[in-house]
């Protein structure tokens, strides 16, 4: 997988996290459909998964966690 392709992924996965927040802060985290009862992701663990992936998002659009560097002189 190019950066770029893991990039566009990582947006994908961010959107929907975020959608996620959205939706248990709207009161969704739990809800039945007939006699079946859902129950969404933890508040808690939604926000550490948004954490982590703007994280890899914003080090892929940086270049990575490794950089060149370049002394002049001495």
């Amino acid at each position: 997988m190019t950066p770029l392709e893991r990039l566009e992924q990582l947006n994908i996965e961010l959107a929907e996290v975020r959608a996620a927040i959205s939706a248990v802060l709207r009161g969704a985290q739990e809800y039945r459909i007939g006699s079946k009862s859902f129950r969404r992701a933890d508040l808690g663990l939604l926000y550490e998964e948004r954490t982590r992936l703007e994280r890899e998002i914003a080090d892929i659009e940086n270049g990575g966690m490794f950089r060149a560097v370049y002394f002049e002189g001495r």
